[in-house]
C-alpha cells in the first residue's frame, strides 16, 4: 500500500515540475561530453603512436633490409617515401570518408589495415613487395589520423580548454614516438631482426581496435557529406608520387637527369588540374572554401615549415651521427633520447597553455624557441669532435618548441573547420607529409653532396635554413589571428 500511493504522486507531478524531463536528457548526452574516459584518449593516441612511430623507425634498419633483400639504394628510399605517399596521398578522401561514414568506424578499419599491412612488411620476401606493404601501411595511417582528432573533437566539443589539453596529450604520444622511432628500431633490430621493426606494430594496433570498440561511442553517419572524390584522389596520387620521385632523381643524378625533369613536369601538370578540378567540383575532397579562411591557411604553412624543418634535419643528424662521427646506430639513436623526453613535457605545456591563452601564444613561443634550436646546433653543435653536452641544449630547444606549437596548430585547425573536423585535420596533416618529405629530400640531397669538411658545412647550412624558416612560421603565426583565439569554458551549471 505504501508503494501504492507513493506512485501516484510522480505521475501527477510530472506535467507540472516536469521533473522527468531533465534525467532522460543527461543520460545519453551531458554523461559522455563532460568527462570522456581517459581510455578515449588513449586509443586515440595510439594510432598517432604508430602512425609517427613508422616515420623513423625504418630509417636505421634501411642497411639491413638491403643487405637481406639484396636491395638497391633507390629501392631502399621507396621503403620510406611509399609509406609517405601512401599516408598524404590519401589523407584527404580519408577525412572525408570519417565525415561521411563516421570517425568511429573509419578508426577501426584503419587499426586492421595498419596491422594488416604490417604483417606483410614483416612477411615480405622482395623489397618490391615490401614497398607495396608500405605503401598499404601509409594508406592505413591515413584512415587513422583524420578520424582519431574527430573523435577527440566530438568527445570534447564541450569545452574548448580540455579539447586543447587532450589534443596536447595525443600529440605526445606522436612526438614520444618520433623522436624515439631509432633508438626503439635500433634496438628491436639488433636483438631480433628487421622484421620486428614491423611486427611490433600488430599488438599496438589490436590494443588499439579493441579500446576503441569498447571505449568509443558509435558515430552518426552523415549522408550528406559529399561522396568520395575519384578524379581528385588519382589526380593527387600522380602529384605526389611525380614530385617525391622528380626529387629523388634530382638527389640522384641532378638537375640533368630526364626522368627528374619529366616527374616534375608531370607533378606541375597534375598538380594544376588538381585544383582545376577541386575548384569545380560538385564534391571535392579538398574545399578550397576551407583556404578563404586566413588562419586556416597560415596553420597550413605552419605545419609545413615545421615539418619541412624536423623532418629533414632528422635525417641530416643521423647522417651525421653515423656517416660523419662513424657511431653505430644504436649509440646515434642514443642522442635523440633528449628529444623524447622534452616532447613530453612541452606537449602537456602546450595544452595547459592553450586552455588558458589561445593558440597563438603557444605557436609564435614554439616556433621561436625551437628556431634558436637548430641555430644553436648550427654554430656549436655540429663540430668533428662535438660532444654530447655541445649539442644537448639544441636538442632540448628543438622538441621544446615543436611540443608548445604543434599540439596549438592543430587546435586551431579544429575550431576552423567548420563542421568537417576530419577534413581540417587531413588537409593538415597532408601538407605536412610533403612538407616532410620534401624536406628529407631537399636537405638530404645538399648534406650528401658534400664531404668531411664539406659536408659539416653544408649540415650547418641546413640547420641555419631550418632556424630561417622557424622564424617565417613565427611570423605567420603572430600575424593571423583567426582560429588562434582563447578556448571558451562550458558555463557554470545552474543549481537547479
Amino acid at each position: 500500500m505504501p508503494e501504492r500511493l507513493r506512485a501516484p504522486g510522480p505521475r501527477r507531478a510530472q506535467p507540472v515540475a516536469a521533473a522527468p524531463a531533465p534525467s532522460p536528457s543527461p543520460s545519453p548526452s551531458p554523461s559522455p561530453s563532460p568527462s570522456p574516459s581517459p581510455w578515449l584518449l588513449l586509443a586515440t593516441s595510439f594510432a598517432f603512436i604508430i602512425v609517427q612511430l613508422d616515420v623513423t623507425i625504418v630509417n636505421v634498419v634501411l642497411p639491413r633490409i638491403g643487405t637481406e633483400l639484396r636491395a638497391g639504394v633507390s629501392a631502399l628510399q621507396w621503403v620510406v617515401d611509399a609509406y609517405t605517399l601512401g599516408f598524404a596521398a590519401f589523407l584527404l578522401s580519408a577525412g572525408t570518408i570519417g565525415d561521411r561514414l563516421g570517425s568511429r568506424q573509419v578508426f577501426l578499419c584503419g587499426f586492421g589495415l595498419f596491422a594488416c599491412a604490417s604483417a606483410a612488411c614483416a612477411l615480405a620476401p622482395t623489397a618490391a613487395a615490401l614497398n607495396v606493404a608500405r605503401a598499404l601501411q601509409g594508406i592505413g595511417a591515413a584512415l587513422l589520423v583524420p578520424s582519431s582528432l574527430a573523435i577527440l573533437n566530438m568527445a570534447y566539443a564541450h569545452d574548448g580548454a580540455r579539447l586543447a589539453r587532450a589534443i596536447g596529450w595525443w600529440t605526445a604520444g606522436g612526438g614520444i614516438s618520433i623522436a624515439a622511432g631509432p633508438l626503439i628500431g635500433s634496438w628491436l633490430a639488433s636483438g631480433f631482426g628487421w622484421r620486428a621493426v614491423f611486427w611490433v606494430n600488430v599488438p599496438v594496433c589490436l590494443a588499439g581496435f579493441l579500446l576503441t570498440r569498447a571505449i568509443v561511442r558509435p558515430t552518426p553517419r552523415k549522408p550528406t557529406v559529399p561522396a568520395f572524390d575519384v578524379a581528385g584522389q588519382v589526380l593527387a596520387v600522380v602529384t605526389l608520387c611525380a614530385l617525391v620521385g622528380g626529387i629523388i632523381g634530382l638527389q640522384a643524378h641532378g638537375w640533368r637527369d630526364r626522368g627528374a625533369g619529366v616527374c616534375l613536369a608531370t607533378a606541375l601538370c597534375a598538380g594544376a588540374a588538381f585544383l582545376r578540378v577541386e575548384a569545380r567540383a560538385p564534391a571535392p575532397m579538398l574545399p578550397l572554401r576551407l583556404f578563404r579562411h586566413a588562419g586556416f591557411s597560415c596553420a597550413v604553412a605552419f605545419g609545413v615549415l615545421v615539418n619541412f624543418s624536423y623532418y629533414g634535419v632528422l635525417f641530416v643528424f643521423s647522417f651525421y651521427l653515423q656517416d660523419v662521427r662513424g657511431l653505430s646506430a644504436t649509440h646515434a639513436g642514443m642522442f635523440f633520447l633528449p628529444l623524447t623526453g622534452t616532447f613530453t613535457v612541452s606537449n602537456v605545456l602546450s595544452g595547459w597553455m592553450t586552455s588558458r591563452t589561445g593558440q597563438r601564444p603557444p605557436m609564435v613561443l614554439g616556433a621561436l624557441v625551437a628556431a634558436v634550436g637548430y641555430a644553436w646546433l648550427g654554430m656549436s653543435g655540429i663540430a668533428a669532435a662535438a660532444s654530447f653536452l655541445d649539442m644537448l641544449p639544441g636538442l632540448i630547444l628543438i622538441p621544446l618548441g615543436m611540443g608548445l606549437a604543434v599540439p596549438a596548430m592543430t587546435t586551431s585547425i579544429l575550431s576552423i573547420g567548420g563542421g568537417q573536423a576530419g577534413t581540417a585535420s587531413a588537409v593538415l596533416n597532408a601538407a605536412r607529409q610533403v612538407g616532410g618529405a620534401v624536406g628529407i629530400a631537399a636537405l638530404g640531397a645538399a648534406v650528401a653532396d658534400g664531404a668531411g669538411h664539406d659536408s659539416l658545412h653544408a649540415i650547418r647550412l641546413a640547420l641555419f635554413a631550418c632556424a630561417a624558416l622557424l622564424a617565417l612560421a613565427m611570423l605567420l603565426a603572430s600575424c593571423c589571428g583567426t582560429g588562434v583565439s582563447r578556448p571558451r569554458r562550458p558555463p557554470a551549471k545552474n543549481s537547479r
